[in-house]
């Protein structure tokens, strides 16, 4: 089965959205994710570089809002009105 990678990598930011945190003035989230994806998030300028010894990235501030409005879209259980 092929896959839409572009969609893969909504899913994804969505997926380190919903496990993010506050450290430092940055949003983080766990980089244990695919990492094809998380270096497309980041060429794209979503996240930071992942490729670190960090166990996180940090998100930049137009992934951060991509990834809050993703999340809500695939994964609310609330449909739209």
């Amino acid at each position: 089965m092929h896959y839409e990678e572009e969609k893969i990598d909504e899913a994804v930011l969505a997926v380190l959205y919903l496990t993010a945190w506050e450290e430092h003035g940055l949003t983080r989230a766990w980089k244990g994710i695919d990492c094809n994806a998380s270096n497309r998030l980041q060429q794209r300028g979503l996240i930071d570089d992942p490729r670190n010894k960090n166990k996180s990235v940090a998100f930049t501030d137009e992934g951060l809002a991509l990834a809050r409005t993703s999340a809500e879209r695939l994964f609310s259980s609330v449909s739209p009105k």
